[in-house]
Formats: structure tokens, sequence, C-alpha cells
């Protein structure tokens, strides 16, 4: 035999395929594992909403009895939601207020919006009704939940 063919195996073909496949698990259970970030949620997708406040930063609105919101800053027949403190405010017909979780009912995403009288999750598509909270739609299967707030004068806060 020559030298060229001399050469030994040192890993056998088994063993190889076998180091090749874990590194592939490795590399995809790292993929699913958590962030780099110093946030305890990975993306801001995850973060549920009305989770606590950021130490540090919060806005004035941020705790109970501050004011949330002026009366007039709510449509009526629409609302608006308040991401930081993880409630919608809805205004169904003039001067009447309800708030609800901003957390939907189906995976816990963020809701979005208020629109055409629904409160809207952009997650799946779930609607509620932004007079009661009750499911119209999409895959969610409880109402969104009441949150308690106070009206007084021409100011909303949370109660």
């Amino acid at each position: 035999m020559t030298g060229s063919q001399e050469t030994g195996r040192l890993f056998g073909r088994r063993t190889v395929v076998a180091a090749v496949g874990a590194a592939g698990v490795a590399a995809a259970l790292t993929a699913c594992g958590g962030s780099d970030s110093d946030s305890p949620y990975g993306t801001a997708a995850e973060k549920p909403a009305g989770g606590e406040a950021e130490a540090g930063g919060g806005e004035a609105g941020a705790g109970g009895g501050a004011v949330l919101a002026k009366t007039a800053d709510i449509p009526e027949g629409g609302g608006k939601v308040f991401a930081d403190q993880g409630v919608v405010v809805t205004q169904p017909a003039a001067g009447q207020f309800k708030a609800f979780s901003s957390k939907c009912t189906h995976q816990g995403c963020a809701v979005k919006e208020v629109a055409n009288g629904m409160i809207n999750c952009p997650c799946h598509g779930s609607m509620f009704d932004a007079t009661d909270g009750t499911v119209k739609g999409g895959p969610a299967k409880q109402p969104l939940p009441a949150a308690a707030i106070k009206v007084e004068g021409d100011s909303i806060t949370l109660a």
C-alpha cells in the first residue's frame, strides 16, 4: 500500500451522521430557547398585556388612581387601548365608559385596536364587543374580563 492509502479512519460513517444530527437538534433547541435580552420575555410580542412595568420607567397613568385618559380621548362608539396599563377603555354610548383587560382570552396577545364597535386582537383575529367584552368572532371562547375604572369629571382613572 502507498502512504495515501494507509490512512486509517478516525470516525465511522455512523458516528459522523449521528454527530451532525445531534448538532442539528442542538441548534433547533437553541433557536427555540430564550433570548439574549435582559427582559424576562423573548420579544415584545411575548410580553403579556398588563405585565409589570419596567423598573424606573412608568408614566403618570401607570398606577391605580392616576389619570388614565381624559373622557374626550375616548371616541364615542370606539375606544382606546392602554397597553402599558393592560386595559382597553371604550365609550359605547355618549358618557358611558367601559374598561376591559387588553389581554386576549385566546392566547394572551394584547388587543390592538377598537373599530366599528369591536375590540380586535391582531394575533388570530378574535373580536370582542366593545359594549360588554363578549366574543363576537375568532378563536377566543371567553369574553374579555372587565377592568375597574372611575370617571370623575373629565378624567378616567384606574380604580
